[in-house]
C-alpha cells in the first residue's frame, strides 16, 4: 500500500519545456506524474510538441481538468472536440491539439504523462 502523499504544482519536480509557447510542470507521486499544463496562445501539438516527442501524433493518454482557456482537439480518425473552463476530459492516443484564442490554457493531466513532451525511445 501507497503512503499518504501530497506535493504542490508550484513546486514541481520536473519542468518540460515545450519548443515555444508553454510548458507541463509536473509532480511525481506513487501512483503516477500530475501535470500542469500551460499552453500559450500560439501552441499546437504539430509545433511545440511534435519535433520534442518524434511521432505523428500525440501518443499519450490524457484524463483531466480545465481550469482556463480553451483547447480544440482532432483525433487521428477525425473525431473533434473543444474544451474549456470547468470541463473534465479524456483524450485518447492519437490526436492533435492547440490552444484557442488569446488566452493560455491552462489545465490539470492525471493520465500518467509516460513521454509526453520527451524524445520517444
Amino acid at each position: 500500500m501507497s503512503d499518504l502523499q501530497s506535493k504542490n504544482l508550484h513546486s514541481p519536480d520536473e519542468v518540460r519545456p515545450f519548443r515555444d509557447h508553454g510548458h507541463a510542470d509536473l509532480v511525481n507521486l506513487d501512483s503516477g506524474p500530475v501535470g500542469l499544463g500551460t499552453f500559450e496562445p500560439g501552441w499546437r501539438w504539430s509545433n511545440d510538441v511534435k519535433p520534442i516527442a518524434g511521432t505523428n501524433s500525440c501518443e499519450v493518454n490524457h484524463i483531466g481538468y480545465v481550469v482556463s482557456g480553451r483547447m480544440r482537439i482532432v483525433m487521428d480518425d477525425g473525431q473533434e472536440s473543444e474544451v474549456g473552463p470547468g470541463d473534465a476530459f479524456h483524450i485518447p492516443p492519437g490526436h492533435d491539439a492547440w490552444t484557442l484564442g488569446d488566452e493560455s490554457c491552462v489545465l490539470l493531466d492525471f493520465g500518467g504523462l509516460k513521454g509526453y513532451a520527451q524524445p520517444s525511445s
